[in-house]
């Protein structure tokens, strides 16, 4: 049975920051690139609010506003931008062979993998109807908004104690919500907890239940581990800080992963172990994860694939 392949120079895999800036260069460069969208179009930053660390935007832009923005400027200059997602890849040999979810056939010259990650979740129902109006899984994204208020913030790593301390130079009050009688946190990051009078760890206590009302966040209900016992405190923000999960399911088997299933890339570039494929964005990011560092490297992924497609 013949099978009909579209074919592309450049198919881009993910529609955030990194996706839509992979687009613009790849479209300008002339590589024609096939955009598919995934699950989430425009990534994480259509669940937050205000931008305000983006360059360019002195008063601000909401995230869904930026990537619409993105989006059509990549459209401009001739990106193909497709609803849905890739279902299947194979990198074994060139053109990379990529299947979508309403069963397109492409081979691709090359392609960048912007898929991104996404942020762990606590799973409670009040969680999620307070996302963007006072609920927030990135610090330095939103912890501006809080300036001289009490936040909470939930987790016990490494990731957590960063972003409390970061909030601290910010907000009034914060509170650590730690589930345990210790911190999973190094050394280093624990001493910096300690050390900042405006931390207060709340030892052994889960989150029952985000408060609230039509203007957002106002309190957090939280359970005693040990004792059963509820504690409810008033609060303007709850940041959650129990990791991400970088989007690569689809990859496994076909590309080198980390220890934690973030693509593994060369220093300093976006190449993956497979020669012609490049990964941008929070898939292979796990410290900064950022929208200005995730649309560089869609930049970089952009031109080193140009250089490939131009050397072959």
């Amino acid at each position: 049975m013949n099978i009909d392949f579209e074919k592309t120079k450049c198919l881009i895999i993910g529609s955030g920051p990194a996706g839509y800036t992979a687009a613009i260069y790849a479209a300008r460069a002339d590589l024609k690139p096939i955009v598919y969208q995934g699950l989430q179009p425009g990534g994480q930053l259509t669940i937050t609010t205000e931008v305000e660390n983006f360059p360019g935007y002195p008063e601000g832009i909401t995230g869904p506003e930026m990537m619409e923005q993105l989006k059509i400027q990549a459209e401009r200059f001739g990106t193909d931008v497709r609803w849905g997602i890739v279902t299947e890849v194979d990198f074994s040999e060139r053109p990379f062979k990529i299947t979508s979810d309403d069963g397109k056939k492409i081979l691709a010259d090359s392609v960048i993998i912007a898929t991104g990650a996404s942020a762990k979740w606590l799973g409670i129902e009040s969680e999620k109807r307070y996302n963007g109006q006072g609920v927030s899984a990135c610090a330095t994204c939103d912890g501006f908004f809080y300036r001289g208020k009490d936040v909470a913030i939930v987790g016990g790593g490494d990731t957590a104690a960063e972003e409390a301390t970061y909030l601290a130079k910010l907000c009034n009050k914060v509170y650590m919500i730690v589930r345990r009688d210790e911190l999973r946190a190094s050394k280093a990051m624990q001493e910096k907890v300690f050390n900042t009078p405006n931390i207060e760890v709340l030892w052994n206590h889960t989150t029952k239940e985000i408060l609230g009302n039509f203007s957002g966040v106002n309190g957090v209900l939280l359970s005693n581990t040990k004792t059963g016992e509820d504690k409810q405190i008033d609060l303007h923000g709850f940041f959650v800080a129990i990791g991400h999960s970088p989007n690569t399911e689809l990859f496994k088997g076909q590309i080198s992963l980390d220890e934690m299933d973030y693509i593994i890339t060369t220093p300093g570039s976006t190449k993956t172990n497979i020669e012609g494929v490049y990964a941008a964005g929070d898939v292979q990011d796990h410290h900064y994860r950022q929208a200005i560092t995730a649309a560089g490297s869609g930049c970089m992924a952009a031109i080193e694939a140009e250089r490939f497609l131009s050397s072959k």
